[in-house]
């Protein structure tokens, strides 16, 4: 193989903090802002690197959120690396649950394994530490719920969100209600601790990733390539 020519053109670097692309970087648009409750983000290992992915927005916003990338772990407590209490933890993941037959009287549900509203929402809602958030495709936020089992010794919870998907302008989404891991962790955080600043917080930047989206993507392209610094990085994140 021929070594490279010193004027070959490279490809630019990736963002040191964020690891996307030069055009779908938009770490200057973020502002980090403190929660009150604490956020842990369970990635799908196809997830890191995909363009339309909203993890690095998470956490240049809530600079305390973790990521785990995998498949499978124990339980909470080993991911934590400390004692958890799981009633105090909840889990986002709408499964079967229809949003739209669900009462109108709030957005934020807890719910049985039958995806039923259960009665103490207020007591278990106001008890809440953290919330675990499942990133992925449809397809692939249901092989993180299956393959583990202990995410059913947490509160479920389900969220109607409370405004349309801004990635609704790039592609379609496969249920009424889905929103991007962004929005619903910015909807969540509003909801549990009443700040509107989270929504605008994850707004900025978003509007700005889905406008560069939408003008690079070819049309018709409903889910982006991996970028090539997928494989390079350490630990996975999205």
């Amino acid at each position: 193989m021929q070594p490279e020519s010193p004027n070959t053109p490279s490809e630019p670097r990736p963002c040191t903090q964020c690891g996307r692309e030069a055009r779908y970087c938009v770490c200057e648009f973020a502002a980090p802002i403190r929660a009150k409750t604490k956020i842990l983000i369970l990635q799908h290992p196809q997830e890191p690197g995909v363009d339309i992915g909203t993890v690095p927005i998470v956490t240049a916003t809530f600079p305390d959120t973790q990521v785990k990338t995998g498949l499978s772990w124990p339980n909470l407590s080993k991911i934590l690396g400390r004692p958890v209490d799981n009633k105090r933890w909840g889990v986002l993941y709408m499964g079967s649950v229809h949003v739209h037959e669900l009462p109108q009287d709030r957005n934020l549900f807890v719910v049985d394994k039958k995806g039923m509203p259960l009665e103490n929402q207020a007591e278990i809602l106001n008890r809440l530490e953290g919330v675990v958030i499942l990133d992925g495709t449809w397809s692939q936020a249901k092989t993180l719920w299956w393959r583990n089992a202990w995410l059913l010794k947490l509160p479920r919870l389900v969220l109607r969100p409370t405004r349309n998907s801004h990635y609704d302008r790039i592609r379609k989404e496969p249920r009424k209600g889905c929103v991007s891991t962004a929005e619903a962790i910015g909807d969540v955080i509003n909801l549990l601790e009443r700040r509107g600043d989270a929504l605008d917080a994850i707004d900025k930047p978003l509007v700005e990733l889905v406008t560069r989206l939408a003008r690079h993507r070819p049309p018709g392209n409903t889910r982006a390539r991996q970028s090539p610094w997928r494989h390079s990085r350490g630990r996975g994140r999205r």
